[in-house]
């Protein structure tokens, strides 16, 4: 059997409680694929080995056909889970500027793009595992229910049985809802390299501090994530998040030692990280 075969048997494989008695589970995902032409972005080849989940850019915001082709071979040879990572048509602005788009439109953009995904991971013998909004867009969907449920109507057009992963904390409660409405499986994210606000969003980028890069820091708010499923905000205040998936930006320079340092940490501590389509339900 080859490589691709035997890793569509495992995706659908049940999971066993033998395998892992009485242990809590964690996923985690990164942003992946998003070189484009020429330039090159993260150290997908490297960070792949340690994470369950890789969000794939669909060559929008970046990444483009043969780095598509190319990432999607990487989690396939790993044994990690593939998602699409589709955002707004910005690759000068890596689609973290937001765009007035009608819900007609973004609905057919992430048609577009998940469907373009996909495609690659057919070719690589991998099932689509989830959609996870990027950027400007991802927070769009927290504010604006129109647009979160033309994210949802995308996801279910192309595939029900895909899941949608939003921002884990009351921000991303709106989105829960809507997936539940739809009957699309939802999973809640948490981000330990990024710094949060008293309301639970992510502090802008544009402020000092927003990107947390030191390994032992980052590793120890994933812990507390996942274990305890809580951070400290900004201002010093404890924002509870019910935490299904952790995500590491590939595009981080100490990516690949935040990578090590996270999985370490969740392994060492009892915790078996696990791709989020095969964890068992809480």
């Amino acid at each position: 059997m080859n490589r691709a075969g035997q890793i569509l048997m495992e995706q659908d494989r049940p999971i066993s409680k033998q395998e892992s008695p009485g242990m809590q589970s964690i996923d985690l995902n990164c942003d992946m694929g998003e070189s484009f032409g020429s330039y090159s972005l993260g150290m997908d080849d490297q960070v792949i080995r340690q994470i369950t989940s890789a969000n794939i850019a669909c060559g929008w915001h970046a990444g483009d056909p043969l780095v598509m082709d190319r990432t999607v071979g990487l989690a396939a040879e790993h044994g990690v889970a593939a998602g699409a990572h589709p955002g707004y048509p910005d690759l000068l602005g890596f689609g973290r500027r937001k765009m007035q788009c009608t819900p007609e439109e973004i609905s057919n953009y992430l048609i577009y793009q998940i469907g373009a995904l996909q495609a690659f991971c057919l070719v690589h013998g991998l099932r689509l595992q989830h959609v996870k909004p990027h950027g400007a867009l991802y927070h769009a969907v927290l504010e604006d229910e129109a647009t979160a449920l033309a994210v949802v109507q995308a996801v279910t057009a192309v595939d029900p049985d895909l899941l949608l992963v939003t921002l884990a904390g009351p921000p991303g409660e709106g989105m829960a809802a809507v997936c539940r409405e739809h009957g699309v499986g939802c999973v809640r994210e948490a981000f330990p390299d990024r710094a949060y606000t008293a309301q639970g969003t992510l502090v802008s980028r544009r402020k000092p501090g927003a990107v947390i890069d030191d390994p032992e820091a980052v590793a120890d708010r994933a812990l507390r994530m996942a274990r305890d499923n809580e951070v400290t905000a900004e201002d010093g205040s404890v924002i509870s998040l019910e935490t299904e998936t952790l995500c590491l930006h590939g595009d981080t320079p100490s990516a690949v030692d935040l990578a090590h340092r996270i999985a370490g940490r969740l392994r060492e501590t009892g915790l078996h990280l696990e791709a989020m389509g095969r964890r068992p339900s809480r």
